[in-house]
């Protein structure tokens, strides 16, 4: 909360001064309209009555300026914490990568974006109202106290008390909040968990019962938001009740002072005008408190995001090695040499991509970081790298990448470096014309969710469009034409070989039309390569009894039915 303050100080403080100002002109009135029926009552209508009577405009004039103004810069300072924590929340959650997955669930990374930054801004939309107040009490604490010690007593000791009173009711109210908060997260979490796997649910009968699970937790939630309800109803009511008795009690005990003669009638309608205003102050007090709950509750939720650390340390201190270094992974023997167009096959693809997420230090965990450490690029470890360094120039595109919400133009040229060309270019070479057609507006047009509007085919080829216009100097790729038909997979394979030429590339694909395309074939066993060598020469290899060879040619024989089945 204090890192948000900071940041927005500016329109804070200008909405703390304009409050101050509204709420010593509302503290003024009173004091003004006492003197008038004074002035009144002893002379008439006087030119002391009229200068009263300006100076009451007056205050209403300038009350109507900071009242519209100061509202203005409160819902300024409200969106603005909110925006920031929301942003806050998002940029960490795309920094640390997988790792927040693992670390907390899904509805709990949303409802702190949906709810919790929301809750977090209500605190500084009332930090005017509240400064306000407290500067304006203790004017009014002056004024009282001058006119009649007894009855300023009275007034100024009288709500503290109420204040205390309602106070009672905070600590329970901001437990029931985070109950019903941890209660709200775990349903968001459910729902989300359920619709991604909502295919699968269908397919095992499953759906009843996750329905049953989420109207049960439903129905925690409902319970938990009834119980926050009943205690805030209870302080909404107290808010209402103990400032009414008090006002009668003042009213009562005023009345008494004035019929002896000790204060006037004026300074009776100051004093119940006071204590009538004074209850605002306290009311944004309580208001004021029972959002910091909330916000203080969020702000735990909101901190919990943020310690999530990335599982990629940067741990990188030398320069990268010059352009046109080979990548090697030792663990494996895979060796990507500068400017060849090489494909990794095995009989298990996952284990391939290991290979390619290892070479980019896409997932250093558990035994992941020892692992990174046995790759080198050129002379160096690439764990000795700099992170940003292996990021701008060793790019992996994965089998599912994500596709997000916004301008097409944005979702492709990630880099912002790219002109109209560049991208229709990349999109000819990803065999990608028919998204324009998908999507309104073409390059103009807007990404719906995930790609939600395109095939899955489309949805492949715009990643494999945007990671070509990252233009890095090594590009690995996973299974980027697994789900487009064999004519485009033809064409995108010899696009490719064309548009990466002199640039290292390392594709995982068993597809013949794509091992056909490239420079060399590595073929992985058990987690090692087994045996080198271009697609052709890896046939006739097996023709000849070689037993590497006979293995890859089993793989590949086995992709191409299941291709012409999927297909």
């Amino acid at each position: 909360m204090w890192w948000q303050t900071k940041r927005q100080w500016g329109v804070l403080v200008g909405a703390v001064i304009v409050g101050i100002i509204g709420a010593v002109c509302q503290a003024a009135v009173p004091f003004v309209l006492g003197r008038a029926i004074d002035g009144g009552l002893e002379h008439g209508l006087s030119p002391s009555l009229l200068r009263w009577c300006l100076i009451l405009a007056g205050i209403g004039v300038v009350s109507l300026f900071t009242g519209a103004f100061g509202h203005r810069l409160d819902v300024v300072n409200w969106l603005r914490a909110s925006l920031n924590t929301s942003q806050l929340i998002g940029h960490h959650v795309a920094s640390t990568g997988s790792a927040i997955t693992r670390e907390l669930p899904t509805g709990e990374v949303v409802a702190t974006v949906a709810s919790d930054a929301l809750r977090l801004g209500e605190i500084y939309a009332q930090a005017a109202r509240l400064l306000g107040g407290l500067v304006t009490y203790i004017l009014v604490a002056v004024v009282l106290l001058q006119s009649s010690v007894s009855l300023g007593v009275a007034v100024l000791i009288g709500l503290p008390v109420v204040a205390a009173v309602l106070a009672l009711l905070v600590r329970p109210l901001q437990r029931r909040q985070a109950i019903q908060r941890e209660a709200a997260g775990r349903l968001t979490t459910l729902g989300a968990d359920t619709v991604s796997g909502l295919r699968i649910l269908r397919g095992i009968g499953g759906e009843e019962v996750f329905a049953g699970r989420y109207r049960e937790q439903s129905q925690k939630v409902r319970a938990a938001g009834t119980a926050v309800a009943q205690t805030q109803s209870t302080l909404d009511a107290l808010q209402t009740l103990l400032p009414g008795l008090f006002l009668a009690g003042v009213v009562w005990y005023g009345a008494h002072l004035a019929l002896a003669g000790e204060i006037t009638p004026g300074q009776l309608v100051t004093f119940y005008g006071y204590a009538a205003y004074l209850t605002q102050p306290l009311r944004a007090a309580t208001q004021a408190v029972q959002s910091g709950t909330r916000a203080v509750v969020a702000s735990r939720k909101i901190i919990k995001v943020l310690q999530v650390t990335h599982d990629v340390p940067d741990t990188g201190t030398e320069a990268a090695p010059p352009a046109g270094s080979e990548l090697s992974d030792s663990d494996s023997g895979l060796v990507a040499h500068p400017g060849q167009f090489l494909a990794v096959v095995s009989a298990d693809p996952d284990a391939s991509a290991e290979i390619l997420a290892r070479m980019a230090r896409q997932h250093d965990t558990a035994d992941g970081a020892e692992k990174a450490g046995d790759v080198r690029w050129g002379e160096r470890l690439l764990t000795d790298v700099p992170l940003a360094q292996v990021r701008e120039r060793i790019v992996l595109s994965e089998a599912t990448p994500a596709l997000f919400t916004g301008p097409l133009t944005e979702e492709l040229d990630t880099r912002e470096r790219a002109d109209r060309a560049d991208l229709e270019s990349a999109l000819a070479t990803s065999d990608a014309g028919d998204v324009l057609d998908s999507i309104p507006d073409g390059l103009d047009g807007t990404m719906t969710e995930k790609g939600r509007s395109l095939s899955g085919g489309q949805r492949q080829r715009v990643a494999l469009a945007r990671a070509l216009l990252t233009e890095a100097e090594i590009l690995l790729l996973v299974e980027p034409t697994s789900a487009v038909d064999a004519h485009t997979e033809a064409r995108i394979a010899a696009n490719l070989t064309r548009a990466r030429a002199g640039r290292t590339t390392v594709v995982v694909s068993a597809s013949p039309l794509v091992l056909d395309q490239v420079d060399e074939v590595a073929f992985v066993s058990d987690g090692r390569v087994e045996v080198r060598g271009g697609h052709r020469a890896l046939l006739e290899m097996a023709d000849a009894g070689h037993p590497g060879a006979l293995a890859y040619r089993n793989v590949v024989s086995r992709a191409t039915a299941e291709q012409e089945v999927a297909r």
